[in-house]
């Protein structure tokens, strides 16, 4: 075991390719692509390839090549790649009660009301981004969401 640390503590460029190498398989099979590890994987392999061609020595260097490349790497990668993983909202297709419309029994707030579907009362409230205040009891409101077993509701759009 202290040949293997040996030999990784002479040769700093075959260090900095597992590092790479690491980084890299951690991002993708664990984190997602979401960035940071990808970011320090491109650095290392950088700073691995200078070293291999001699023009970085000094490990203090080297940590300031991997720190240098990752932060340009995720200047100029950040928003190509958070383009790549797309933008649109995902539709919400939780429950079959969503996208219905239904009568208020109840009137309903941001704290609780109830509605009235497929025969049975159920617990509601209003979405966070509704617009109005409250719905009131026997008008119509649309399902825009689930939350556990409560409707989350919105008032029906404007015909």
């Amino acid at each position: 075991m202290d040949s293997i640390f040996e030999y990784l503590l002479n040769n700093h460029d075959k260090l900095l390719y597992g590092i790479a190498g690491i980084c890299l398989l951690v991002e993708l099979t664990v984190i997602g692509l979401s960035g940071p590890l990808l970011f320090i994987a491109i650095g290392s392999a950088l700073t691995g390839a200078l070293v291999s061609l001699g023009l970085i020595s000094s490990w203090e260097m080297e940590l300031l090549f991997v720190g240098l490349f990752s932060f340009l790497s995720a200047l100029l990668l950040w928003k190509p790649l958070k383009h790549f993983q797309g933008t649109k909202a995902v539709a919400d297709n939780s429950s079959d009660m969503i996208g219905q419309t239904v009568p208020v029994s109840e009137t309903v707030t941001v704290n609780g009301g109830k509605i009235r579907f497929s025969g049975i009362n159920w617990n509601a409230r209003l979405s966070e981004d509704a617009s109005v205040e409250s719905i009131a009891a026997d008008t119509r409101a649309v399902i825009t969401g689930m939350d556990g077993n409560i409707a989350v509701i919105d008032q029906l759009p404007a015909k």
